[in-house]
């Protein structure tokens, strides 16, 4: 699919640099009911004033949760009013977030594409270069940059109590049970389903915001349930051109998880278990304004061992998780105020090793 040549006049502007930022979002699932509305909901910054869904439950859970909102029953239902928007958020399955993006892009809206991105390098160079060719703001929702217990491996790393890494590990277990009817076990790796570009596409992305770009790597992908049309369990390995190594584990079918991160350097090592709480947290329908939203127990903190230090290690309090930063970028993006919180070119390097993850064990040639 290639981007139009041209493209209708942009919609309105907010009306001043104080005036919300008018939001649609494209699909109420998941991704849209849990992790976008809630903070858009909460920030002054935005209006959610379109949804889409053809689900009457969902559009019904809209009405009562949104109340401002307007409810359509298609992507396309919302696109034809896109004057009525500044910003969209694509929530949907990622099979539909080329032609979803483009249409956006073309309307003149900033977007926030959920992760995973797409499917392909070729896909995910066509939005970005419209994007840019429109001077439009663009950004993938890699909210998992700012889970809490990330934040905290990233402040020890830079500390330098660490010292030089040379292993990280990082984990993201589930047990996932059995196939359901749902787009993630339906739908094939060519439509970036699976838990390499639903998980995998998360952890693959912060290791290169720690280390850097990867000069090589290895991969195990495997469908262990039966009927499950993508990979459920998989492991990378990717060498940093800084010469740091990182193992990456995702499944859905681990009754026990590992460490969620296991950071290994030349004057120390950190571990820590569990994961963070604002997943669980916004699922229960808590809002990120109430106090201690994103904060972990103390019993879920992590351990610094020093090589010179108590072998017992110390406990290091968790950094909050703050997915509503998110939110404020953008904002400030699509004021001209800043970056995008995301550039979609870091999405595009998580893009090409789970590709070629995938094409590796389909056996096709690098």
């Amino acid at each position: 699919m290639t981007a139009p040549d041209t493209a209708p006049e942009p919609a309105a502007a907010p009306a001043s640099s104080d005036a919300p930022i008018r939001v649609g979002i494209v699909g109420y699932g998941l991704a849209g009911r849990v992790f976008h509305a809630p903070f858009l909901q909460a920030s002054p910054e935005y209006r959610i004033a379109l949804v889409s869904t053809s689900d009457p439950d969902r559009a019904a859970q809209v009405r009562e949760r949104h109340p401002g909102a307007d409810v359509v029953a298609s992507a396309d239902e919302l696109f034809a009013r896109s004057a009525e928007l500044d910003m969209v958020v694509i929530a949907s399955p990622a099979s539909a977030h080329l032609r979803q993006g483009l249409q956006a892009l073309d309307a003149h809206l900033a977007v926030v594409m959920d992760k995973p991105f797409v499917a392909t390098v070729d896909e995910a160079l066509i939005l970005i270069e419209r994007a840019e060719a429109l001077g439009l703001a663009f950004s993938v929702f890699q909210n998992r940059r700012l889970d809490g217990d990330f934040l905290t491996v990233k402040a020890l790393i830079a500390s330098g109590r660490l010292g030089e890494i040379h292993r990280f590990e990082s984990t993201f277990e589930r047990w996932g049970g059995p196939v359901r009817d749902r787009w993630q076990d339906r739908e094939t790796p060519a439509d970036a389903a699976g838990i390499s570009y639903d998980l995998g596409s998360h952890l693959i992305d912060q290791a290169l915001q720690l280390f850097g770009p990867v000069v090589d790597f290895a991969s195990e992908l495997a469908t262990v349930r039966d009927g499950s049309a993508s990979d459920d369990d998989a492991f990378y390995s990717l060498l940093h051109e800084s010469g740091v190594q990182s193992h990456i584990t995702v499944s859905r079918v681990a009754a026990l998880a590992g460490p969620r991160f296991r950071v290994l350097g030349t004057a120390g090592a950190y571990a820590v278990h569990g994961l963070d709480p604002q997943e669980p947290l916004l699922k229960e329908g808590a809002s990120p304004t109430h106090p201690g939203f994103g904060e972990a127990p103390e019993e879920e903190w992590g351990t610094l061992v020093e090589a010179a230090g108590d072998p017992a290690g110390e406990r290091i309090p968790t950094e909050r998780g703050r997915y509503a930063d998110f939110y404020a970028a953008m904002a400030d993006a699509v004021r001209g105020r800043g970056p995008v919180p995301v550039e979609p070119r870091d999405s595009l390097e998580t893009v090409r090793i789970v590709e070629l993850a995938h094409r590796r064990t389909a056996g096709d040639e690098d």
